[in-house]
């Protein structure tokens, strides 16, 4: 099991690109949006598990949710589902925000699609979804 100091954890969320600080991780622990730390020896630390947590913290609070309302949402969430979170940071980039278009098809499918996609091949993609969804509903 890897483990990190909290000035470990904030240098590697840093180098993955996320603008975060010492004090924010440190502050994240105190308010328990982070599980509580691990007992190695006689050190407390961060783990792996905390590393997906963070991730998931940052991913939701670009989808501008507030910190209470995000730690009621991961408070009984598996691991697996808080590491999936954690995964689409790349979606709420602020980059790919303003670059990429997205498109709600149905209730509970967006797609999101680069410029360089022509506008034809766009459309085609987009008719496709609806077309599988409404097969789907029948």
């Amino acid at each position: 099991m890897n483990t990190y100091t909290a000035k470990q954890l904030t240098a590697l969320l840093q180098e993955e690109g996320e603008d975060i600080n010492l004090r924010t991780v440190r502050y994240y622990t105190q308010i328990g949006i982070l599980p509580p730390l691990e007992l190695v020896g006689n050190k407390r630390v961060y783990t792996g598990k905390h590393i997906h947590y963070m991730r998931a913290i940052l991913t939701l609070a670009r989808t501008g949710e507030s910190l209470a309302s995000i730690q009621g949402k991961l408070l009984d969430l598996p691991l697996d589902a808080i590491e999936k979170i954690g995964a689409q940071r790349a979606l709420y980039q602020p980059k790919h925000i303003l670059e990429n278009e997205t498109h709600k098809i149905g209730e509970d499918v967006f797609i999101t699609v680069s410029p360089r996609i022509s506008a034809e091949t766009k459309q085609k993609m987009l008719d496709s979804v609806s077309r599988i969804l409404k097969e789907g509903e029948r």
